[in-house]
């Protein structure tokens, strides 16, 4: 595969795209890809040959990955396997970019993991903030120049550590909410579609409502929304809230003028600069400075 181009991938009939390859060591390929949209309506259905991972930058589009249709964007993840069936449409325009990595079977067979690589099907899920961090440093390292034998060492990792964070691992994290679901199914979905709700006021809130708001929102009490939201997704509401504000702030630290610290504490809806800094580290790591100087362009 060429190192830089402009149209389909030049191994099989894609969406057109400006792509650039990152590195390909030891039966790994690791580029990255901005779509170009010619037409928003669907590809025809493909099937995948070798074990890809895809992981969203920016945008989104819309894909089938063996019939079962979604939504892509910025905190997608994507796992096909060799004849895993995809298709995708663009009716939200150009934009979308992502990472992808593709890797020989023979490399994922030779991993103390390769169980939880080999011989299912696709999996998509998202990323948390730390994992998104993970994946742009990554990004940036290859980029900024590592010969092939870190590299290599660079990628192994990143795939250990993806397959922990996704449900490929084990038992899907949904599977014991399901079987719950079916034994009383009435108060059970009651209970997802109240966590479900909660998530959508704490995405459209610009982080600027209470627990008591947010319960409110809803129809029910702090304490109610707070055991379920805790028993449905595994996640406390604080967590979840803190890993969208995370999210918020890494974009924002990514943009060439940035603003200041000060101003983002107070408009994502921490106490102060000092609050800001010390949620940030604690879920990926770094501080905000030095997250803005490692994730520069």
């Amino acid at each position: 595969m060429p190192a830089e181009g402009t149209g389909s991938d030049p191994r099989r009939k894609t969406t057109p795209a400006r792509w650039r390859v990152l590195g390909h060591p030891d039966g790994m390929l690791i580029y990255q890809v901005r779509c170009i949209v010619e037409h928003h309506g669907w590809t025809e259905p493909a099937a995948e040959d070798r074990y890809k991972i895809v992981l969203g930058r920016s945008g989104a589009y819309q894909h089938r990955l063996n019939g079962r249709a979604g939504v892509s964007d910025a905190t997608s993840v994507l796992i096909t396997r060799p004849g895993d069936e995809m298709a995708v449409a663009h009716p939200y325009g150009c934009g979308d970019s992502y990472t992808c990595l593709e890797i020989d079977r023979e490399v994922l067979a030779d991993r103390p993991d390769a169980a939880g690589w080999l011989d299912r099907t696709g999996w998509e899920g998202s990323s948390d903030a730390s994992l998104d961090l993970a994946h742009r440093l990554l990004v940036a390292e290859c980029r900024r120049g590592l010969d092939r034998f870190e590299m290599a060492e660079r990628l192994h990792r990143f795939l250990g550590r993806l397959l922990q964070h996704s449900a490929l691992a084990g038992e899907d994290a949904g599977a014991e909410i399901e079987r719950a679901v079916r034994r009383r199914p009435a108060t059970l979905a009651a209970h997802r579609r109240l966590a479900d709700r909660a998530r959508e006021v704490l995405v459209t809130s610009d982080f600027a409502l209470g627990l008591a708001e947010v319960a409110r929102e809803v129809g029910t009490s702090p304490h109610h929304l707070s055991r379920v939201f805790q028993r449905v997704t595994g996640s406390s509401l604080t967590a979840y809230r803190n890993r969208l504000r995370v999210r918020a702030v890494l974009d924002t630290l990514a943009e060439p003028d940035a603003r200041p610290l000060g101003a983002l504490a107070s408009e994502y809806g921490f106490a102060d600069q000092a609050h800001l800094t010390r949620v940030v580290r604690d879920q990926v790591g770094h501080p905000p400075a030095r997250l803005r100087r490692l994730l520069a362009d």
